[in-house]
């Protein structure tokens, strides 16, 4: 087998991989969801659900874009195949961009400062009173 064959077949491995991400990941969350519905918590439900296919599709988009760029820099070297990724890059990385933000409730850079003030608030009700 040539080094070309073997790279389409990393890539597919890559692309298998992924998708199994978006099904696996998908399937576990809305069983998760169904056990809080059965629970009687459907406000949990929606939030497990949610946020699990969230997190499903933002591994999956990742693993895909691993295979676009083993495809690319391995096996069709052309400047519209770097275009291409480049296109498909910045859709997925848009993607995950809104995901993540819609999952944390927060853009990213401001995470750190966001948990901080979360702890913050918490350890001054748990002071002495």
């Amino acid at each position: 087998m040539s080094f070309h064959e073997t790279m389409e077949r990393v890539v597919q491995g890559f692309e298998i991989a992924g998708v199994a991400i978006l099904v696996v990941g998908s399937l576990l969350a809305f069983v998760s969801a169904a056990a809080a519905v059965r629970g009687g918590d459907r406000r949990a439900a929606y939030q497990r659900a949610r946020q699990g296919v969230g997190r499903a599709i933002l591994l999956g988009l990742e693993v895909m874009i691993i295979a676009d760029i083993v495809l690319t820099i391995t096996v069709e070297r052309t400047f519209d195949s770097a275009l291409t990724l480049g296109i498909i890059v910045l859709v997925r990385t848009f993607l995950s961009f809104s995901l993540e933000i819609e999952l944390e409730g927060t853009l990213p850079w401001r995470r750190g400062s966001t948990d901080r003030r979360r702890d913050a608030a918490a350890s001054v009700g748990d002071g002495p009173g």
